[in-house]
């Protein structure tokens, strides 16, 4: 075992969000977040793709200040075609337009700060913008100055990512609750004449744009995998997926060559990523760079894109398509991380009755049994093998970790994703049961030794797992976890308010299940366990109450529960201090937890 990762490393740099190239491939913008601020960063590019020597970068969108999306999201800003002036997202929700030199920027809507924008997307004749405000209206507006227009005719519960054609008809995915996006979804269109017609495919579509000489291109999932479309066929039919479930704006996974002849694409090869080519006049594929992207633009002979990976910081990159040589623009961690401290997984499969299940494995340098079963949240999700500094700090301290992807995790097909409904709290916990049995036989973790952690749906999971096989854990950490699913499906936040109708079973008819899936009904079987819960008081997905009602019942049971409550936090830990603190808590509990079960 090396030396461990200090927390503040772990916490510290920037964050860097939405990469596009500028008309003509001549600059790059990008999005920096650092120190609870946000930018909008312009940089010239040198001939060879990188920055521009004399030319420095000019910082836009700061007053006010640009509301970001997060990694591998986006939708907060947009270029003219002439390259003039970006359109982008306020943080008080509104659009505003502001010139590339600088200088003031030019409120564009009022719909702000009650209701926001996302989504934006600047007309190719540069005469209007079209966004989506709260994920339930689409709108237009003028950039030459006007009042916005609504597009859609409230058919749908749910809009996202519009996208203007040269016709001027502006297309979005739209689909209708109890569904969520991944599981059915539809392309809608609204000509100029205000006609509006709808696309249904079989299962689910994302990101559809039209290309400038009119086809569509778009993601669907017909074929069983998530894969680029062109016009009323897949690109390239392939088993990996081509892009990540939808859980907001702005995802960019393809871009195509200005002359239309290719089709840059994003591949999740079991949680590892790949930047692909495809030719458009028969589909042959070419492997460009390893590493998971995302947001990718192609302007000029650059494409650009958002890359990062087990052993790769996060940062923004431009290729060269000419030789596909790489260039890294910035860099959003700290510097200090090194190679030797960063590993790549290795891809476990566990054989159940049922399937199998998909898993990754990272190592400690020194195993000794120590192990964390870490599940994701979602449950529709996958952590893809990227830059997660946490990994790093505990496999610095002589664990191994293992990622599972349960049944219902996304990267593995449709079939795969869909194999959750109505069984969320059923087969999740039994394929988190084999994989830890299975970490066990083959020497991964010891039983004493194992930990699992899981935030949100992870956490529900894991309360899970707890309940059936006490004795397997020596100690579990729950962030923001949900503990009781009928609350759940009463005061979640809109996205999130019919995701148990597919996940469990529509209400009423299937109260019965909701209750004796729900860990807070049933505490007398989580006293055999130390439990540390850490919940934000300020959560609009999960209440922190779930939490609170969970400690007080386990404890009363005879449990060890510690929770503790952040002032401010939402779902998930923004503030530098709390984020340090949840460092120290987590790793003071294991000390006390897991060393005396060694021990023992």
């Amino acid at each position: 075992m090396g030396t461990p990762i200090p927390a503040a490393r772990c916490i510290g740099g920037r964050d860097l969000t939405e990469p596009r190239l500028l008309p003509g491939g001549r600059a790059l913008g990008y999005v920096v977040a650092e120190a609870g601020t946000a930018r909008l960063v312009v940089q010239p590019l040198a001939t060879d793709g990188g920055a521009a020597l004399g030319m420095p970068a000019v910082e836009l969108a700061d007053n006010p200040a640009i509301r970001p999306g997060r990694g591998l999201g986006g939708g907060a800003w947009w270029c003219t075609p002439d390259g003039a002036a970006v359109v982008y997202v306020g943080a008080d929700g509104n659009l505003w337009r502001q010139s590339v030199r600088g200088g003031s920027a030019e409120q564009l809507t009022t719909h702000g700060p009650e209701r926001s924008a996302t989504g934006v997307h600047v007309s190719p004749d540069g005469t209007m913008v079209a966004y989506v405000i709260d994920q339930e209206e689409v709108f237009t507006v003028p950039l030459g100055g006007g009042a916005p227009l609504r597009r859609d005719r409230g058919a749908a519960d749910f809009v996202l990512d519009p996208w203007v054609a040269a016709d001027g008809s502006v297309r979005w995915m739209a689909w209708d609750v109890p569904a969520m996006p991944w599981d059915h979804s539809r392309v809608v269109t609204a000509t100029r004449d205000g006609l509006v017609r709808e696309q249904r495919p079989t299962g689910s579509v994302q990101q559809p744009r039209v290309l400038p000489d009119g086809t569509p291109i778009c993601v669907r999932d017909d074929t069983g995998w998530a894969n680029v479309w062109l016009g009323a066929a897949p690109l390239v039919s392939e088993p990996t997926e081509h892009a990540g479930p939808t859980w907001g704006a702005g995802q960019r996974t393809y871009a195509w060559s200005p002359d239309g002849s290719e089709v840059a694409f994003t591949r999740n090869e079991r949680g590892f990523g790949r930047l692909c080519v495809a030719r458009v006049a028969d589909g042959v594929v070419r492997e460009v760079a390893r590493g998971v992207h995302g947001q990718l633009s192609w302007e000029g002979d650059r494409v650009a894109a958002l890359r990062t990976g087990a052993c790769t910081p996060t940062q923004v990159v431009v290729y060269d398509t000419r030789t596909w040589e790489r260039t890294v623009v910035a860099v959003g961690p700290p510097p200090e991380w090194r190679t030797s401290e960063l590993i790549e997984p290795q891809i476990v499969e566990v054989p159940t009755a049922t399937g199998p299940v998909h898993a990754r494995l990272y190592l400690a340098d020194v195993p000794d049994g120590h192990l964390i079963v870490w599940l994701h949240g979602g449950p529709t999700d996958q952590w893809q093998v990227t830059f997660m500094p946490r990994l790093a700090y505990w496999r610095s301290r002589g664990y191994s970790i293992l990622v599972p992807d349960h049944r219902g995790s996304s990267g593995h097909g449709r079939d795969y994703q869909q194999a959750l409904h109505t069984r969320w709290g059923d087969l999740d916990v039994a394929d988190t049961l084999a994989v830890a049995h299975t970490a066990h036989r083959e020497g991964w973790g010891a039983p004493g030794l194992t930990v699992v952690i899981g935030g949100s749906a992870g956490g529900f999971t894991a309360l899970g797992a707890l309940a059936i096989e006490p004795g397997l854990f020596a100690a579990a950490v729950l962030l923001y976890p949900v503990t009781d699913l009928l609350d759940l499906a009463e005061r979640s936040y809109r996205f999130e308010r019919h995701y148990t109708d597919s996940l469990v079973g529509p209400l009423p008819a299937a109260e019965a299940l909701y209750r004796e899936r729900s860990p807070v009904w049933h505490t007398d079987r989580l006293t055999g366990t130390p439990i540390l819960l850490l919940h934000g008081d300020a959560d609009a997905v999960v209440p922190v109450e779930q939490s609170r009602v969970l400690a007080e019942r386990v404890n009363a049971a005879g449990g060890r529960v510690q929770l503790h409550v952040y002032a401010g936090e939402g779902h998930g830990f923004r503030q530098p201090l709390n984020q340090l603190d949840e460092y120290r808590r987590i790793e003071d509990f294991l000390a006390r937890h897991v060393q005396i079960a060694s021990a023992s």
